[in-house]
Formats: structure tokens, C-alpha cells, sequence
């Protein structure tokens, strides 16, 4: 084909997975602020997603291509060319949120990141291999389990000095188990919402659907939980941006999806995650926050991960 020439190679994708990544602790700093300001992370995380939402809507509008894909989903979805169910993509991403709020005061910030990416990395593994949503099947070469496992690796000796030891292992297996699964599904959330973008004829197309359905969701548990809403709103303007960077990474796990895989986005999403995390503690610390040897050491061993999962196969 002629415009293969022009592809984009699988080391730079996962470069800029690794850029996407980077953003989801910004965002995680932005929204927990929000929460602890609003005491409420649920209604943050609604307000997150709904800011988003308002802004892919003036998008929608904006640009005729957004607008156009929008439009052309449902009858993509009446002649099966979409299963309805990759709309609803929006409501794992929502899970993850409402998870979080969940279990990381029983079980802790570090069992809880180990979790969630021991999830994302199975799901990897497992969409690529079937297919899920994708035009081509990624089977778990050895390269692709190495750096699987390597990002395992890396990953708990990063959250390695968060662990405290205070609590036996037993009383953490069952809480573990939800962002197990919500990591789990996060895969499935991003080869659909490649698909969703492909149907739609943008990346954006998938945005605003993940935004309508995590909204939507979102609003319906502030609905059940069944309190009521403060009477004043935080007044810093930047606590509403939490939105902007979850269109970053939604939109650009879409477009880089088809070119690189489930597995080596996310590889590469964690990988960024962690180097955001650690630039956030050097440049912008909490109060307490302290940049360990081991969080270094992870975060160096996932850059290494990354790119030994995303350099092409040898050929005989």
C-alpha cells in the first residue's frame, strides 16, 4: 500500500504511549484534590467526566468529521458493523475511578497500582491474542512476556516503598481482586474504542462516547450513593481540568491502538505513568512525598520493558 511508507513505526507509538501515560498522574493529582476539597471522590470523579464531556460536545459541533462519526454510529450499529456493547467502553474507565475510591483506603495506593496493572497487562496479552476488536492477532511472543513480566517487575519495586507491612497479605486478596478485574477490563475498553474511532473516521469519535457512557455512569452512582451536594464549589479554576487530560489519553490510546496492540500501549501507558509520577514528586511533591531509590529503579526497569516489548521481531 502506499502509504505504508509513511507508517507510523511501532517504537515511536509506543514513545507516545508512554507521552499519554505520562498525564494520567496529573489528572489523578487534579481529581483527588478535587475530592478531598469536595470530600466526595465520587461526585470529582463525575464533575471529571462531565467537564470532559461539555468540551468533546463543543468539539462535536466545531469540527464536521467529529460530528459526522458521531452520527454515523448508529448505523454502524444496525448493520452490525459495530457491536453496540464498544459504545459503553466509557463505563470501564468509570469502574476504575469508582474502584479507586473504593478499596484504596483498605488496601493502599501501592497493592492497589499492582493490581490494576497486573490486570492491564494480562488484558494486553489476552485482546492481542484473540483479536478482540482489532484487524490482526499479536500472539504472546517470548519478547512480548518478557516485557510483560519485566513491567510486573518494575512496577511493584516502584510502589515497593509504599508497602508498610501493617496488615498480612490474606486481608488484602479480596479488595485486590476488584482493580484486578477493572485493570483487566481496561483492555477490552481500549481495542474498542480503536474500533469505535475506525467506524467513527476519528479517534475523537470514541471520546465522546467514552465521555457520554463514564458520565453517565458516573452520575447515576452520585444518584444512588444518595448524598447530597455541597453547597460551595472549590473556587481554583484548574480543579476542573481533570477532564482535558482524560480526552489526551482516550483520544490518543485510540488512534495508537491499531498500529501497536493492546499490550504495548498499555506497557507503554504505564511505563508514562510512572515517569509522570515521578516528576510530579520531584518538581511538585505533596507534603510528605519522598522520590525513593526504588521508585528509579521501577520506573527506569519499565522504560526498558517498553522497548524490548515493542522492538520488531528478529526475522530468520
Amino acid at each position: 500500500m502506499p502509504h505504508r511508507s509513511t507508517a507510523l513505526p511501532v517504537w515511536l507509538a509506543a514513545l507516545l504511549a508512554a507521552a499519554i501515560g505520562a498525564v494520567v498522574p496529573v489528572q489523578s493529582r487534579i481529581n483527588g484534590e478535587l475530592g478531598a476539597q469536595l470530600q466526595d471522590p465520587v461526585l470529582a470523579a463525575a464533575m471529571s467526566f462531565g467537564g470532559g464531556l461539555v468540551v468533546m460536545v463543543v468539539v462535536a459541533l466545531v469540527l464536521p468529521r467529529v460530528r459526522r462519526g458521531v452520527l454515523r454510529l448508529p448505523g454502524a450499529v444496525r448493520r452490525r458493523e459495530l457491536p453496540p456493547a464498544y459504545l459503553l467502553a466509557g463505563t470501564i474507565g468509570a469502574l476504575l475511578v469508582l474502584t479507586q475510591s473504593a478499596v484504596v483506603a483498605l488496601i493502599g495506593v501501592a497493592v492497589f497500582t499492582v493490581a490494576v496493572v497486573a490486570g492491564q497487562t494480562l488484558s494486553g496479552l489476552l485482546t492481542d491474542a484473540v483479536g478482540f476488536a482489532q484487524d490482526v492477532r499479536r500472539r504472546p511472543t517470548t519478547q512480548r512476556l518478557v516485557g510483560a513480566g519485566l513491567v510486573l517487575v518494575a512496577v511493584v519495586l516502584a510502589a515497593s516503598s509504599s508497602f508498610t507491612g501493617e496488615r498480612p497479605w490474606q486481608e488484602l486478596l479480596l479488595p485486590a481482586v476488584l482493580p484486578l478485574v477493572a485493570g483487566l477490563l481496561t483492555g477490552f475498553q481500549h481495542a474498542a474504542n480503536a474500533r469505535v474511532g475506525a467506524v467513527g473516521g476519528s479517534p475523537l469519535t470514541a471520546t465522546v462516547t467514552n465521555f457520554v457512557a463514564g458520565t453517565v455512569a458516573l452520575v447515576v452512582a452520585v444518584v444512588v450513593r444518595g448524598r447530597g451536594l455541597p453547597a460551595e464549589l472549590p473556587g481554583e479554576w484548574w480543579l476542573y481540568t481533570g477532564g482535558l487530560y482524560g480526552i489526551v489519553f482516550i483520544a490518543g490510546s485510540a488512534a495508537i491502538v491499531p498500529r501497536t496492540g493492546v499490550l504495548v500501549l498499555g506497557l507503554g501507558s504505564i511505563a508514562g505513568q510512572l515517569i509522570g509520577s515521578l516528576a510530579l514528586d520531584v518538581f511538585a511533591p505533596v507534603a510528605g512525598a519522598t522520590v525513593s531509590p526504588a521508585t528509579v529503579a521501577g520506573t527506569v526497569l519499565a522504560l526498558v520493558a517498553i522497548s524490548l516489548a515493542s522492538l520488531p521481531r528478529r526475522r530468520p
